[in-house]
């Protein structure tokens, strides 16, 4: 699997480009403003084609260019059922430029795939963030797309709307699941691994609350 990355927009979000080298099709995470200058010439340049736009959820600094992107691509947009309101109905939450509705055609359901070409990414249904937070595992490539679930050295925050602190306990103890090679990419901040995280995260999971 081939991998672009970017860092975008006010609020320093990472967005990836990920693509099949065979097939030359790809699909883009977390599309922030303004990422559509970046993934069209990143597209031309290597022949790719955008079959799908993955929110992993929906507040306006993973959003943005949903809307943009899925217009000059025809590429469609999947986010989680309970997190499609806030692309449909954007919440500013403080955005310093308008949110543009965007609407999505491919619901992400958890133990669900995303696929493009032979590769393959398994959805996990993580809230806590939002209702609606999901992660994307590449199991063949032992990598790990987590949007605002997890990051170096902690969560996402809970305060937000749609946020809980019981749901981000689970979703953290359900990430110790995984293989502590499986590297990690936040939806903002630096690349880490769940082994590197794994101190932590275990005490979430035993002690069953976030710590402070």
């Amino acid at each position: 699997m081939d991998r672009l990355h970017a860092v975008v927009g006010p609020l320093a979000t990472n967005v990836h480009v990920l693509a099949d080298p065979r097939s030359r099709e790809a699909i883009a995470i977390d599309t922030a403003t303004p990422s559509l200058a970046w993934i069209r010439d990143a597209l031309d340049e290597r022949g790719w084609t955008l079959k799908l736009i993955v929110s992993t959820h929906g507040h306006w600094d993973h959003t943005g260019d949903n809307a943009a992107i899925a217009a000059h691509t025809g590429a469609e947009i999947a986010v989680h059922a309970a997190d499609r309101h806030r692309l449909t109905n954007p919440e500013p939450l403080f955005a310093p430029f308008e949110i543009v509705p965007s609407v999505p055609a491919v619901e992400l359901a958890d133990g669900g795939e995303v696929r493009f070409g032979e590769i393959r990414l398994r959805v996990l249904h993580t809230p806590g963030h939002t209702e609606g937070s999901v992660c994307l595992l590449a199991g063949d490539d032992g990598l790990l797309f987590s949007g605002d679930t997890l990051f170096q050295g902690g969560w996402g925050r809970v305060d937000l709307p749609g946020g809980s602190s019981g749901e981000m306990v689970v979703s953290i103890a359900r990430l110790t699941d995984l293989e502590d090679p499986v590297r990690v990419f936040p939806g903002h901040g630096p690349d880490t691994t769940i082994g590197r995280e794994r101190p932590w995260m275990d005490m979430v999971r035993r002690e069953g609350r976030l710590l402070l």
